[in-house]
């Protein structure tokens, strides 16, 4: 009776209420924002590997692959030249050739697409970058050394109907990208005996791509343009269909290239007269593969695939009087097997086994020719490069994944070159959480790859040095370890990560470019070929992130490396293991980034502090235009400050950013410049920026795709 009692007078007292006003009842809607990471690192995996995704690639401008890392502490982007704009990647200390750099774990930057390839990703077509330090996975080859970089496009089947993306900056170089995807058919539906649906699906997008800068600068008033006249055209199209547990892609992309630098008031300061030193750069390159996977056991999620990649690259490129034409093709086959098999016992204790076959093939045709002076009767000087390789390979892959405690993977791979013969390649990676706070990583394996003379170091062409090389080039081969360590402390209702990793590359064979030999020449030989000579590289680093208010992120790194190898020291007149020239010993990167609530505007601030690089002998800067040669003298570190800001509305933002805002930048990267057919002349001294401060502008649209 006193229950019931209750239930009356709560009745009479509430009535009143809700006959006034009955929406007092209905439960508010309740939004619950949390910002995105831009990067993450996984927990549970065996590899040290982070994640890039969308959202940091919009914190900077990110024209293209190689503007992605602008906010990265642990990859290095910059020129490797100051008459052709083209770019070059670090990691580990180490350049980029030591990097296996994968599109969708199909080949991508390599070969003659070595110089600029970075460039040929844009990056609004990026929905992810996976970058993985150390030794990789044996499925994807045995090229990485130092690391490997995955790069994952927009997929049809997740894009929007229509994306646009415009740029414009101070320098007059402009950008637009067009993105789409649309899903244009369906399969019936069918149902097997058990009653499961059949029906497939098909997928198609576009991604296509325009940018050029229009006018030629030259701000340090070397007669040279800081940076060359681009025209690019890029587009890229996609397949996908799933039907019930089989998936096929197919991809197809044409990309032309123009570039034209040099010497911008070549008549008034060429010792030639009316024969300018120019930069003409041409590339054509059309690229396609094919995926095809069969889940045949879903419950344990077993299945085969079948990888296929196909490149056509193809380039002339004239640096003054030197011509480089090549072409290469590259087909890539991967056919694997994975099987996944749950542990006994109480423990989730799971593993998986993968094993496969590939072959890779290249064949370049490939010539340096060196025309004569104007004045001179002899004619040109053909080098030629043409070669070609095949090599296939068998692999086994053992992951195991132990509760939360341990991962493990463990593999190798066993191929033979046409050009090298048969090596082996055996690789470990390990996890190991002793606290839900404490993760430990570590690292061992071997890496090889088939030096590309002229495409590596591509650097010397605009100069007057002479080129001295080895006719036997051997393959490089590398031992790889590494350690690191993670700490998730809680901070209150917040997580500071902190990290920090060591890496040490050891060089059993290495093609070593000795710019000290000589200041008018270019040395290149094999590691092998000298008694005694090393080539190595050390690369510590720590990393601090955290988000200290809601929306509100820091990140500060420090990197240091040691990266040594064996060049000709002139003054001892010996082979010595020497810091390796053009190579910074150390970064600091700072970067913070404000995202309002319900983001409505976004406010980032990166600041980097590059430390000194070593010159090579007989160079020093002289504080006048040409440059000069005499005793080697490092350069001091210098820092750079980027900064955006992003306005975001319902379907579109606009961004307006700045780069290299301290407007540092090399007074004299180009050696010899109002002589460029002199002996002198040398635009491959770039050890900082080339160019000082710009600014940009840009729009981002999105059609949101509609629910189903």
């Amino acid at each position: 009776m006193k229950r019931l009692a209750l239930y009356i007078t709560l009745l009479l007292v509430l009535a009143p209420a809700y006959a006034q006003d009955t929406t007092d009842f209905r439960i508010e809607e309740v939004t619950v924002v949390q910002r995105k990471k831009g990067k993450v690192k996984s927990r549970t995996e065996a590899f040290d590997t982070e994640k890039i995704n969308s959202e940091e690639l919009c914190r900077a401008a990110c024209c293209n692959l190689s503007e992605a890392f602008e906010t990265n502490a642990s990859v290095d982007v910059a020129y490797s030249d100051a008459a052709t704009g083209a770019k070059q990647i670090r990691l580990l200390g180490l350049s980029g050739t030591y990097v296996q750099l994968i599109q969708e774990n199909t080949p991508a930057v390599r070969g003659l697409a070595q110089n600029f390839g970075l460039e040929y990703i844009p990056g609004p077509w990026m929905s992810s970058i996976q970058v993985s330090k150390g030794t990789a996975s044996v499925v994807n080859g045995y090229e990485a050394t130092t690391g490997q970089i995955n790069v994952e496009l927009l997929k049809p089947q997740l894009q929007n109907p229509l994306s646009l993306n415009l740029m414009v900056n101070s320098e007059l170089m402009a950008e637009a990208n067009i993105m789409g995807g649309w899903e244009i058919g369906k399969t019936p539906l069918r149902l097997s005996p058990q009653g499961k649906g059949k029906g497939g699906r098909l997928y198609t997008g576009i991604l296509a791509h325009y940018g050029g800068s229009f006018m030629a600068m030259d701000g340090n008033h070397d007669s040279f343009a800081d940076m060359p006249k681009v025209q690019n055209a890029n587009v890229a199209n996609r397949w996908v269909y799933r039907h019930g547990d089989y998936t096929f892609q197919a991809f197809l992309r044409g990309l032309y290239d123009r570039r034209r630098g040099g010497q911008i008031m070549g008549e008034q300061h060429s010792v030639f007269g009316n024969h300018p030193y120019l930069i003409n750069l041409n590339t054509w390159r059309v690229e396609g593969f094919f995926k095809n996977g069969y889940v045949y056991d879903p419950e344990s999620g077993s299945s085969v695939a079948v990888i296929a990649a196909i490149s056509y690259h193809n380039l002339d490129n004239l640096y003054g009087m030197r011509q480089w034409q090549a072409n290469q093709l590259n087909a890539y086959v991967n056919a694997m097997w994975q099987g996944n098999f749950e542990g006994g016992g109480e423990v989730d204790n799971d593993h998986r086994l993968t094993a496969g076959v590939s072959v890779n093939y290249d064949r370049y045709e490939e010539g340096l020719t060196f025309h004569q002076s104007v004045f001179s009767s002899l004619g040109p000087t053909v080098f030629n490069f043409d070669r070609w390789e095949a090599v296939p390979g068998i692999f086994a892959e053992y992951n195991l994944k132990y509760d939360e405690l341990l991962s493990l993977v463990a593999g190798v791979r066993a191929d033979y070159s046409t050009r090298h013969g048969f090596f082996v390649t055996p690789r470990m990676n390990i996890r190991y959480t002793p606290f839900e706070w404490w993760t430990l990583r570590g690292s061992v394996g071997l890496g090889y790859r088939s030096p590309n003379l002229l495409a590596d170091n591509a650097f010397i062409l605009p100069s007057s040095r002479e080129l001295h090389w080895t006719d036997d080039i051997k393959q490089e081969r590398a031992l790889n370890t590494g350690l690191s360590t993670t700490f998730y402390i809680p901070l209150g209702s917040k997580e500071l990560q902190l990290s920090a990793e060591y890496y040490y590359t050891h060089f059993i064979n290495s093609l070593i470019v000795d710019m000290d030999h000589d200041p008018h020449a270019v040395y290149v030989y094999n590691q092998t070929d000298i008694a005694g000579a090393r080539s190595f590289a050390h690369c510590a680093q720590v990393e601090a992130s955290m988000e200290v208010l809601r929306g509100w992120t820091w990140t500060a790194a420090f990197r240091w490396t040691d990266v040594e190898q064996t060049t000709y020291n002139a003054a001892t007149e010996r082979y010595e293991v020497r810091p390796k020239a053009l190579t910074n010993r150390f970064k600091g990167v700072i970067t913070t980034s404000y995202q309002t609530p319900l983001k409505k505007w976004q406010f980032d601030v990166t600041a980097q502090f590059n430390g000194i690089s070593r010159m090579p002998d007989g160079f020093v800067f002289t504080g006048d235009l040409n440059g000069g040669y005499g005793t080697a003298k490092p350069l001091t570190w210098y820092p750079q400050l980027m900064a955006q800001v992003t306005k975001y509305f319902r379907t579109c933002s606009l961004y307006l950013g700045a780069e290299n805002m301290t407007n540092f930048r090399q007074d004299t990267p180009i050696i010899g410049s109002f002589q460029p057919f002199g002996p002198d002349f040398d635009a491959s001294m770039v050890c900082g920026p080339t160019t000082g401060w710009k600014i940009y502008l840009g729009f981002r649209y999105d059609l949101e795709k509609p629910e189903n």
